[in-house]
């Protein structure tokens, strides 16, 4: 394949033909340095596109047996900025099992909307790993409280590792960072990852949620579904933001949340049925996420109102990103090229 530009405007990557599909596997993906600046503008530029209706983003489809041991999801957008189509799949087995017994895999496929031709498939769990710590960061930056300090984050699984230093990215003057996990190694690569990439800061380990739940202004929930932890609504400061990724948080937090924010109302009501309250209803919200990073609604109102805000992932987020790595690692000459069509 060709050199590529580095311009995410342009999405003329693909030099290759229309018999073959340049794989990028997980190793050729770990290898690749990106900043975590580049991720958050990468990513917030793609809700900015998707906010102009330049994007698509359909709603995502879901498979899941009666008995909950896995889940499927399909997502298909098209990103009007850099002008790809993308697939991307997961698929998740074990849910009714522990962490070390599940099987996980996601895939993300591209293709130039200008030539017509494929651009890669690629491993998407770094995408992933990645993508949805940045929103975190983005939804703090847009409705924290004025001044806010310190940040929680519950969960020591792959997005807990980065919530951290996202955090920072986007809220430099966090000054107490506190972590509530149960996983020793987990808990080690939480600390790892933020001395990576902010070798002068630590991580305070918390044993009373509860306790720490009433000190942060922020907390980022990204624990697993075996988690016994659950922070309630009157745990909860004044002007505090809480925001949901995985488990950790109580249905009374979004119930009885001043505000409602999601990066998706209807991925929301179809991935956030375990938040729902005794009547098996969700609330409204009062306004998705693109809008506020768009400039067209506000994320907080008052420095008193407690947030909570769902952040389920965008299709074209994981497009957005996943084209800056197809970026750099074919000009890195990454990848395998498979004649999947001859």
């Amino acid at each position: 394949m060709s050199d590529i530009s580095t311009d995410t405007a342009n999405p003329l990557i693909s030099g290759g033909d229309d018999k073959h599909l340049r794989i990028l596997s997980t190793s050729d993906l770990a290898g690749i340095d990106i900043s975590l600046p580049d991720v958050v503008a990468t990513v917030e530029g793609a809700y900015r596109t998707l906010h102009a209706g330049q994007s698509d983003n359909p709603r995502k489809l879901t498979v899941k047996p009666q008995d909950g041991h896995s889940v499927s999801y399909a997502m298909l957008g098209r990103d009007g900025t850099r002008n790809v189509v993308a697939i991307k799949t997961s698929y998740k087995h074990g849910l009714d099992k522990g962490r070390e017994e599940q099987h996980y895999y996601t895939s993300l496929t591209l293709y130039d909307d200008v030539t017509g031709l494929p651009v890669a498939m690629m491993d998407c769990s770094r995408i992933g790993s990645l993508r949805t710590p940045a929103v975190s960061a983005l939804l703090a930056r847009e409705c924290a409280a004025p001044g806010a300090r310190s940040a929680l984050v519950i969960g020591t699984g792959t997005q807990g590792r980065l919530a951290l230093p996202f955090l920072l990215t986007t809220l430099p003057d966090l000054d107490r960072l506190m972590l509530s996990g149960t996983h020793p190694e987990g808990i080690t690569a939480v600390r790892e990852q933020l001395r990576t990439h902010f070798p002068d800061r630590d991580v305070e380990i918390v044993t009373d949620l509860r306790a720490a739940a009433a000190d942060a202004d922020v907390i980022v929930a990204t624990a697993g579904g075996h988690t016994e932890a659950a922070v309630e609504a009157e745990w909860l400061k004044p002007g505090a933001l809480s925001i949901l990724v995985g488990h950790g948080l109580a249905p009374s937090t979004l119930h009885r949340a001043d505000r409602v924010i999601a990066t998706s109302e209807a991925q929301m009501n179809v991935t956030g049925t375990d938040m729902a309250d005794a009547d098996g209803k969700l609330p409204a919200v009062d306004t998705e996420f693109p809008p506020v990073i768009g400039g067209a609604a506000v994320g907080r109102r008052s420095a008193e109102e407690r947030i909570f805000a769902y952040n389920s992932g965008l299709v074209v987020t994981d497009i957005a990103l996943g084209h800056r790595f197809a970026q750099l690692a074919l000009a890195q000459g990454l990848g395998t090229e498979v004649p999947l069509w001859q």
